[in-house]
């Protein structure tokens, strides 16, 4: 599925809606490793960004996106509206991220 067919919108700009078929997403679990809790430590004393958890957001968000493309294309969508992500923290260290959103068929509109 192509990124510019997936928007935080309800619909797709230039896009008519044919059908939905559901909500569609991707989920992974991610933990902190002791060495990177070490070194997000050692970075937080000097303030700033926090490479090492910003580089484990972003990958994590990138997973549960494609994890969700991969599901609304196995549902034959062309397209998914309202995608959000989420993470919850399940207990110190380990997080739950989600990436959900409808996925549709969509036509150009006339």
């Amino acid at each position: 599925m192509q990124n510019s067919m997936v928007t935080t919108a309800l619909e797709l700009p230039g896009h008519r809606i044919v059908r939905s078929l559901g909500v569609v997403r991707g989920i992974t679990v991610r933990s902190r490793s002791v060495v990177g809790n070490l070194v997000g430590g050692i970075q937080s004393l000097f303030g700033g960004n926090i490479s090492i958890y910003t580089d484990l957001c972003e990958q994590a968000r990138s997973v549960t996106y494609n994890l969700m493309c991969k599901h609304a294309n196995g549902l034959a969508a062309n397209a998914i509206i309202a995608m959000r992500y989420d993470a919850t923290e399940l207990m110190p260290g380990l997080t739950e991220v989600l990436c959900y959103g409808t996925a549709v068929v969509v036509e150009p509109a006339v």
